[in-house]
């Protein structure tokens, strides 16, 4: 995005980040708007911009702070987190675990896995499985949306079972 934004606009990321904060624009809608009535910026490049003038893009933060975040007061389930990454890492050297704000993906040429501390009591992890039919325990993808296309609930590092690792091993292959 920001090699594009360099080849349509001739100016880098830093310019238009100044540009932004000199406008002392703050809302995102706000600057999205003016990039593209000023600048004649797309929506995509015009979000990208404000992302980052706002700091408000995953990449902008330390890895090790969104995990810090995303377990503030869910303490107790890190030791879920940290099972699953463990055993996803034995498939495999081409992985790449990428923590976002209130998650964090596994993905190989595509996500095939999605880790997110979903309530106080319970981790979601999203898979990639298509045409895999549900059961009780492999639930449809719920709030994931497309992003997955099924959902296992955690609560437990004892949950992190043959039958989840399974399934994660098959989300993996998939995922090429």
């Amino acid at each position: 995005m920001e090699k594009g934004l360099l080849e349509n606009t001739g100016k880098p990321l830093d310019h238009w980040v100044k540009v932004v904060k000199d406008s002392k624009i703050e809302k995102h809608k706000a600057i999205i708007d003016f990039l593209k009535a000023e600048h004649g910026f797309t929506y995509g490049f015009a979000n990208f911009v404000a992302m980052k003038a706002r700091k408000a893009d995953a990449a902008s933060h330390d890895p090790d702070d969104l995990l810090t975040n995303q377990y503030s007061g869910k303490e107790h389930l890190k030791p879920i987190y940290e099972k699953l990454v463990m055993e996803i890492s034995k498939f495999g050297s081409d992985i790449t675990r990428t923590p976002k704000k209130d998650s964090v993906s596994m993905i190989r040429k595509k996500q095939f896995a999605l880790i997110k501390p979903a309530t106080k009591t319970r981790i979601d992890l999203g898979l990639k499985l298509k045409g895999k039919p549900t059961t009780e325990r492999l639930g449809d993808s719920g709030p994931f949306g497309t992003m997955c296309t099924h959902r296992v609930q955690i609560a437990e590092v004892n949950e992190v079972d043959q039958e989840l690792l399974g399934w994660l091993k098959e989300a993996y292959e998939g995922a090429q």
